[in-house]
């Protein structure tokens, strides 16, 4: 004669189980979740290009203006940048844990590792097809007159605050969109 189980271990156990099946990352949440992460950088951008056209920022800085300013300018503009992408791979990785059953950080960690391939990706074709299919070199788009031919270490620490700042955002906000199936199995149970 079998022991009764409760309902606590009967849910234990099919947890386990569904984890074990379902468990992991899950692509299809990941890559909706970059989808979120890229239209709201798209939405937060344009939204702020509005907000400096508003109190008639034009864009047009010159380089000695950028020489003059000793780099607060760029530090302005790097923070944004870094804010908008926190922003947007929190609501990525939340987007991802909220579809996903399991492991809300790896969905966020997913979500960031598309981006990042994405980024590779389109990187490596744009150094592969030359400077003819550079979309920057088409559009008129406002830009600091910074060296593009030089690394800073301004740029790299940049560039590592927005690698681990948005890992981190992405994976934080998996966690966050996951803690909304504890609540349905607390409300089940």
């Amino acid at each position: 004669m079998e022991p009764e189980t409760t309902t606590t271990e009967r849910r234990v156990y099919d947890e386990e189980r569904a984890r074990q099946r379902f468990g992991g990352a899950n692509l299809g949440a990941a890559f909706f979740g970059w989808l979120v992460a890229v239209g709201l950088t798209a939405l937060l951008t344009g939204i702020l290009a509005v907000a400096a056209t508003a109190v008639n920022y034009t864009g047009n800085i010159t380089q000695s203006d950028v020489q003059r300013a000793a780099g607060s300018v760029t530090v302005v503009i790097a923070v944004v940048l870094l804010v908008v992408l926190l922003v947007a791979y929190y609501a990525g990785g939340y987007v991802a844990g909220r579809m996903s059953r399991f492991d809300g950080a790896r969905q966020g960690l997913a979500v960031w590792l598309v981006g990042l391939l994405v980024t590779i990706v389109a990187a490596v074709l744009g150094w592969v097809a030359g400077d003819q299919y550079n979309l920057l070199d088409r559009v008129s788009v406002p830009r600091i007159p910074i060296p593009t031919d030089s690394v800073t270490v301004g740029g790299i620490v940049t560039g590592l605050l927005v690698l681990v700042g948005t890992l981190v955002a992405a994976m934080l906000g998996g966690v966050v969109g996951r803690r909304y199936h504890d609540r349905v199995d607390r409300a089940a149970l």
